[in-house]
């Protein structure tokens, strides 16, 4: 019998960005048609939509309305949009009033430490999660360090790492690879290092692209 093949899956995305969630969610639903099947080996890589943000980070409104030219009611609409499609996918946006756009460099730092640990996935969507549904601000230490520890990571260890520059460069590093390889927008997902799709898709079409060219190309 032969040995059920590994797919691995770059996922370049930033905690900030709903349809990161949203594709992941999609990505998730395709990957369980395919239990027994295939292996899935997940690793999440930084992006940042906004690097230059402030560390007081910026009002959401204000923000989609300078970035996008977005008014109030398209920015309304948008968010329907998003608790509608969350809510298919078992997933909460929690938009409220006040809401801040914010910085979310430390958060990749964080991340890309917890990818030596084997909780990368759990941290990734436990972010998703204090940002979108429980309206927490990602760039802010101590929610880093409580979210972190809420999926079992050493909160001293991310403390520690909090107070240095560790993991800066490498971060700043992979960014820039990324973005050698045109990705200017998230999610993207790369399969097995040769198959790129990006944004968020329906599950049908990562399930096709896993058996049409994932699969067959390892066949």
């Amino acid at each position: 019998m032969s040995e059920t093949p590994v797919i691995t899956v770059d996922i370049v995305s930033d905690v900030v960005c709903p349809w990161c969630i949203i594709g992941y969610k999609k990505l998730e639903q395709a990957m369980q048609r395919f239990e027994g099947k295939a292996q899935f080996a997940l690793a999440w890589h930084a992006f940042e939509l906004n690097p230059s943000m402030p560390p007081e980070g910026q009002d959401i409104d204000e923000h989609m309305a300078q970035k996008y030219g977005a008014t109030p009611d398209q920015s309304k609409a948008n968010r329907e949009r998003l608790r509608n499609a969350g809510s298919d996918l078992d997933f909460e946006f929690s938009y409220h009033e006040n809401m801040r756009m914010v910085n979310t460099f430390d958060a990749h730092r964080v991340l890309h430490w917890a990818g030596e640990t084997g909780k990368q996935t759990a941290l990734k969507l436990a972010l998703f999660k204090a940002h979108f549904t429980d309206g927490k601000d990602v760039s802010d230490h101590e929610v880093l360090i409580a979210v972190a520890g809420s999926v079992g990571l050493d909160e001293k260890r991310v403390r520690d790492l909090l107070g240095s520059d560790m993991f800066a460069a490498e971060v700043r590093s992979i960014e820039a690879q990324w973005q050698d390889r045109f990705i200017s927008g998230v999610p993207a997902f790369i399969f097995n290092k040769k198959f790129m799709v990006p944004g968020a898709q329906d599950s049908d079409v990562f399930a096709q692209i896993i058996e049409n060219k994932v699969l067959a190309a390892a066949a």
